[in-house]
């Protein structure tokens, strides 16, 4: 798949996670191609490219002979995928830290230094990206192959849940606040305070996530949500 394609795609996977979170889409309906690419402006492929990786979310089922539809994801079982994800990006803190090159730790401390600026614009989309890329530092930190891919992995099915956070005011800002804890830990080789950092940093993604869906629940003519976590 082309870089420009790739991008197409995974900004449409984006948008109808989106449409998912927010309600707008509800569990149990159908994905039909055909309404999302009118709906979408676009072509029947890249949406089914789209909906392949959403699937990998757990965000929608695909059903043989009945297509997509949205997928209901309990509150017990979203809580159980971010405890996973902050033990495993907790343990790619404290090896990074650990094992990190200087030059890793240069080019970490540079990208987060960049962040600032994207809070100070509250440029989301840039934001978003840049948060993306910093914690593969911490998984390519590891030196630790296997690790690296398994937090990846995980990283990708609750990618959705951890996107949705930017929309809750003030988050942009939190978010960078709580990345510097950690950078300064790992860029000083202090295992244990980049492990602590790191999980406290997750939990608190997880809050927000759940402060949003409250926030959404309650205000007036909202459509029902599709989850909650804890």
């Amino acid at each position: 798949m082309s870089d420009d394609r790739q991008t197409r795609t995974e900004k449409l996977a984006s948008e109808i996670a989106d449409a998912i979170l927010d309600g707008t889409l509800a569990p149990g309906s159908r994905l039909d191609e055909h309404m999302l690419a009118a709906r979408y402006g676009t072509s029947r492929t890249p949406v089914r490219e789209a909906l392949r990786q959403l699937a990998t979310t757990g965000l929608i089922e695909l059903r043989p002979r009945r297509g997509a539809i949205v997928a209901q994801v309990t509150s017990d079982e979203l809580e159980m995928l971010f405890v996973a994800m902050g033990e495993l990006e907790a343990t790619c803190a404290r090896l990074s830290a650990m094992s990190m090159t200087p030059i890793e730790r240069r080019r970490l401390g540079a990208l987060y230094d960049s962040m600032g600026e994207m809070v100070a614009q509250d440029d989301v989309p840039a934001y978003t990206a840049a948060n993306t890329a910093l914690h593969a530092m911490f998984y390519a930190g590891t030196h630790n192959p296997v690790l690296a891919e398994m937090t990846a992995g995980l990283r990708r099915r609750v990618g959705p849940f951890r996107r949705a956070q930017f929309r809750a005011p003030g988050r942009l800002a939190l978010s960078h606040a709580e990345h510097g804890t950690v950078v300064r830990a790992v860029l000083g080789g202090d295992a244990t305070a980049a492990h602590a950092a790191m999980l406290h940093h997750v939990s608190l993604v997880e809050d927000a996530f759940e402060q949003l869906v409250a926030t959404a629940m309650e205000a007036p003519g909202s459509p029902p949500h599709r989850a909650k976590a804890g």
